[in-house]
């Protein structure tokens, strides 16, 4: 068993300790921590056990079991509370999402890399074809957002059928970009998979039946613990001064993603930085393509007011970390003071959502 397996097993101890605190009524705020901490490992088990998968049965259903198990841990937390009726937090968990990867993870990643080696490289091409789709992204969010705060009197319905037409057109993309990544433009994302076929040596073959019961467990697992962080939410964030904003934008995207950040940033500082990059920027398409008009088409089914009509603050924030990120990653080249630039873009991001004064509820 590889290093990093064994570095997630220890915190998996936090999940029968957040069962117990739940079970004995304890504070809403220990368990709310309990409950974020046992998510982080398991969304690395999830993480892992596609991983394995993946080197069994090929390159390309392991890139579209990666593409649709990508952020599990992030659409199953989204799931629990928008049935709960935490529309905000939902929307504000896309939108962090969106930004911790991109300005996050993205300038760890090239900070520490490029510390390690003075410049690293990656596809440009790619780089372009990924800002194009992150363009997309904005504009999904901005035209429902723009809408409604240009019109007089516009109804709800209005405004989910307007977010749902544009959903459908978003996961079209979305499994065009599977496409062209996977099949007609394949030779453009090889080192994805020779990644994969780097691991599929002799000496390491996968126990599929094991890694499949893996998957499904932890997914069961996140989804019960999810359900305990989601209920110590409202009186969580309350007690720790925190607005249902900032709570969704900063906090969530950091439990659920937490895993992904550290591969990220593993790869890099061996000088993978196209694989980095394409963990980093890949997840934030996910999400804007896929993970949100999923959650607009499920709110549907469970009669809550989810679209894709967002707090015009969290509009800015997300196109703000679009441009940089874009005009960063644009030449296929990064360095320590590129990643310094993100993180401080992050950092000044996450001190205006701690400090504004938004009135709006959790829900």
């Amino acid at each position: 068993m590889s290093g990093k397996k064994i570095l997630f097993l220890f915190p998996l101890a936090f999940i029968p300790v957040s069962v117990v605190a739940n079970y004995l009524g304890w504070e809403d705020l220990i368990i709310f921590i309990l409950s974020g901490l046992a998510i982080i490992p398991l969304a690395a088990w999830m993480g892992t056990a596609t991983e394995e998968i993946a080197v069994v049965v090929g390159p390309n259903l392991g890139g579209l079991l990666n593409a649709t198990f990508g952020n599990a841990t992030e659409l199953i937390i989204a799931i629990i509370a928008l049935r709960a009726g935490y529309v905000n937090v939902v929307k504000a968990s896309i939108t962090g999402s969106i930004i911790s990867n991109l300005l996050l993870v993205m300038g760890l990643a090239m900070l520490l890399g490029g510390i390690r080696y003075k410049e690293q490289t990656f596809q440009s091409l790619v780089a372009r074809m990924n800002a194009a789709a992150m363009n997309l992204a904005v504009i999904a969010i901005l035209i429902p957002t723009a809408v409604n705060y240009t019109s007089e009197g516009i109804s709800q319905t209005t405004l989910q059928n307007l977010s749902l037409a544009v959903a459908v057109v978003l996961i079209i993309v979305y499994l065009l970009t599977l496409l062209f990544s996977m099949k007609t433009h394949s030779y453009l994302y090889d080192v994805g998979v020779a990644e994969t076929e780097a691991m599929a040596t002799p000496e390491h073959k996968p126990n599929l039946v094991l890694w499949i019961g893996v998957l499904l467990v932890s997914t069961i697992v996140v989804a019960f613990e999810s359900e305990l962080l989601v209920d110590s939410l409202e009186t969580a964030t309350s007690q720790l001064g925190l607005t249902a904003l900032f709570t969704g934008v900063i906090i969530v995207p950091i439990i659920g993603n937490a895993a992904e950040h550290a591969t990220a940033v593993t790869v890099a500082m061996k000088d993978k930085m196209d694989l980095s990059v394409s963990v980093a920027v890949g997840s934030s398409m996910q999400i804007a393509l896929f993970v949100a008009p999923v959650l607009v088409i499920i709110g549907k089914f469970l009669g809550q007011p989810m679209d894709l009509d967002f707090h015009p603050f969290e509009l800015v924030a997300v196109a703000a970390s679009v441009l940089i990120a874009n005009s960063i990653s644009s030449d296929g080249k990064s360095n320590w003071l590129e990643g310094t630039l993100l993180l401080a873009t992050y950092a000044v991001i996450g001190f205006a959502f701690f400090f504004h004064p938004i009135i709006e509820g959790i829900g």
